[in-house]
C-alpha cells in the first residue's frame, strides 16, 4: 500500500515539474530595449549554438519562472538569475551578447548572483512576442521626421565708433568776437578794418575747433539669434504600408526600408 502511494505520488511530482517547466519561458531579443531578432525558451537549453542565437542576446523578457542565464555553454563562466518581467538590456549584470545557455533555475542552484528587479513590462510595443509568425508587408511611403527648429541666440562683443567731429557753434560765436576786438587793435585806417575781419574769421575757427575730440572707438555687448533647423537625425519615421490588401499607418523609431515585419493583425514588429 503505501509502496504503491510513493508511486502515485512519485508520478504526479514528475508531472507537476513537467508542467512547471512548460509553463516557465523566457525570450532573448538581439537588440537592447526588446528590438530585433527573438529566440524563445520553455526549457533547458545546455548550447545556443545549436539554436543560431549564440552570444546574441541584449535584452530579454521573462514571462513566467526563474531563470539561471550563462555566459557558456553547459551552463559554465558567469550566470545570473533572472526573475519574472523585462531586462531591456543586459550590459548591466556583464552578459550582453554573451549568453550560450539557460535553463529553468535548480532547487539546488547556490551562490548564483539574482540580477536587479526587472521591470513590469516591456516598454517597446513593437517587440515580438514569443511564437508569433511575422509576414513582411509593402512600405508604400515614409517620411523621417525631424526635431523641431530651435532659436538659438548669443552675445557678442562689437566695436562702436563715437563720432565726435561736429563744429562748436558756441565756442565758433565767442571766438569770432575775441578775433574781431584783438583786429580791431591792430593797424589804423583800411588796415584796421581787414584785420578787424581777419581777426574774426581766424577766432571763429579756433572756436569751433575747441572741444572737439575727433572719432573714438568704444565696445558693447550685442545680442543676435538666428533660426536654426532641427536635429539631423530623424526623430521617429511615419510610415505606410499593405498588408493583405488593408493600408497600415505606424509611427516607427526607425526606418524599415521597403518593407516591414508585422504579425497576423498587421501590427508592426522589429
Amino acid at each position: 500500500m503505501n509502496t504503491r502511494l510513493m508511486s502515485v505520488l512519485g508520478v504526479a511530482a514528475a508531472a507537476l515539474a513537467a508542467q512547471a517547466a512548460v509553463a516557465a519561458q523566457i525570450t532573448f531579443y538581439e537588440g537592447p530595449g526588446f528590438r530585433g531578432r527573438v529566440f524563445s525558451a520553455n526549457g533547458e537549453v545546455r548550447n545556443f549554438a545549436q539554436t543560431g542565437f549564440n552570444d546574441r542576446a541584449s535584452s530579454a523578457v521573462v514571462e513566467s519562472g526563474r531563470w539561471e542565464v550563462c555566459e557558456h555553454e553547459q551552463f559554465g563562466g558567469k550566470c545570473v538569475i533572472l526573475r519574472k518581467g523585462s531586462y531591456d538590456t543586459l550590459a548591466g549584470m556583464g552578459l550582453d551578447n554573451s549568453i550560450s545557455s539557460v535553463r529553468p533555475l535548480q532547487r539546488t542552484a547556490q551562490n548564483l548572483y539574482e540580477a536587479p528587479p526587472a521591470m513590469a513590462a516591456p516598454a517597446y510595443q513593437y517587440r515580438q512576442r514569443p511564437n508569433e509568425t511575422l509576414y513582411q508587408a509593402q512600405v508604400t511611403s515614409a517620411r523621417a521626421v525631424l526635431g523641431p527648429p530651435e532659436n538659438r541666440c548669443w552675445v557678442e562683443r562689437q566695436q562702436v565708433v563715437d563720432d565726435r567731429g561736429g563744429a562748436n557753434i558756441p565756442g565758433a560765436i565767442i571766438g569770432g568776437l575775441i578775433g574781431g576786438v584783438l583786429g580791431h587793435q591792430v593797424g589804423s585806417g583800411r588796415g584796421k578794418d581787414v584785420a578787424t575781419a581777419g581777426g574774426a574769421v581766424a577766432g571763429a575757427a579756433i572756436g569751433a575747433n575747441a572741444g572737439r575730440g575727433g572719432s573714438g572707438v568704444s565696445s558693447q555687448d550685442v545680442r543676435r539669434c538666428e533660426s536654426v533647423p532641427g536635429s539631423a537625425q530623424p526623430t521617429m519615421w511615419e510610415i505606410t504600408y499593405n498588408f493583405r490588401g488593408m493600408e497600415h499607418r505606424a509611427q516607427l523609431g526607425f526606418d524599415p526600408g521597403p518593407t516591414i515585419a508585422v504579425n497576423a493583425n498587421g501590427e508592426p514588429r522589429g
